[in-house]
């Protein structure tokens, strides 16, 4: 029986690798805080009877961690830091403790781990890794998950970029206020955009369990776009003639009243997949264009 198991997976990106891989074969056993008959409960911080999943399986996928769309507060940055770490933990601990492991154990991480960037483009070899609370947070994230070493399992820390899909995550939102007008730059739309597609990343995810990577690999697609390009590019798709900007200050009142924060909109995400590309990885949607045209399809 070939099965994965995927750790916080009922949101967007969780259900999208669910969908992917039943299509394909596997047994898919989903880990998660809720109690309902589609899902295995567990707490995300305690070994508990959901880890007799993990014998047999091909790979274990761990996506757990409170979503970073929130405002900073003291309180948030301690939910977004602890539930990432005690996730982490316990599945290394599970991991460790089971006889027929899965060979390979893949962990979110983010491309924001990278420094603000709007001139040099970052590698896994050559990125730049900065000290902030969000560039810190997926610091201490690798540190915990790269904290054992598994006999006979690979480890992969993902470093993701901002995934497109029609069922959730940033394109339902880019494409509603884009077609209500408010589709124009934000900031002086200087920033980078780094993308990818859902379709390519669930591919991304496949590719990585049947290669030999291991360690941190960047997901994401190969042509990062600045923000004025991107959105308008968005706006040529979906014909909306014009698209109001919004200044620096204008976004930031934005994030404090819909509970969110600038820096993901404002951050320069310039990131390339040198280690996807250098093994083999194919992408269907390479440009901000195919990926665009397909969305709004």
């Amino acid at each position: 029986m070939k099965k994965i198991i995927i750790a916080g997976g009922t949101g967007f990106l969780g259900m999208a690798l669910k969908n992917y891989f039943e299509e394909k074969g596997f047994v898919v056993v989903t880990l998660s805080r809720k109690r309902d008959q589609q899902t295995t409960y567990w707490n995300g911080r305690d070994l508990g009877v959901w880890s007799e999943h993990l014998e047999g399986a091909t790979a274990l996928i761990n996506l757990a961690g409170k979503s970073v769309d929130c405002r900073y507060t003291d309180k948030n940055k301690a939910a977004i830091l602890s539930s990432r770490i005690d996730s982490t933990r316990a599945l290394n601990l599970a991991m460790e403790k089971a006889v027929n492991k899965p060979k390979v154990f893949i962990n979110s991480s983010t491309a924001t781990i990278y420094v603000h960037s709007e001139t040099t483009i970052n590698t896994e070899e050559t990125g730049v890794i900065g000290d902030d609370f969000s560039m810190n947070i997926a610091k201490s994230w690798e540190k915990e998950f790269y904290s054992t070493t598994i006999e006979n399992v690979r480890k992969i820390a993902i470093r993701s970029s901002i995934v497109m899909g029609k069922d959730g995550g940033a394109f339902p939102k880019l494409k509603t206020i884009t077609r209500l007008g408010m589709g124009g730059k934000q900031g002086n739309g200087n920033q980078f955009i780094s993308w990818i597609h859902i379709n390519d990343f669930c591919k991304a995810i496949d590719f990585l369990i049947s290669s030999q990577l291991s360690g941190s690999v960047n997901i994401t697609a190969p042509q990062p776009r600045p923000n004025r390009e991107f959105m308008g590019i968005l706006r040529k798709e979906l014909s909306v003639p014009f698209g109001i900007s919004q200044s620096k200050w204008l976004v930031e009142l934005g994030s404090a009243i819909i509970g969110s924060e600038s820096e993901l909109l404002m951050k320069s995400r310039y990131v390339y997949p040198q280690r996807l590309l250098d093994a083999g990885f194919k992408f269907d949607y390479e440009t901000v264009e195919d990926c665009l045209k397909e969305l709004v399809s």
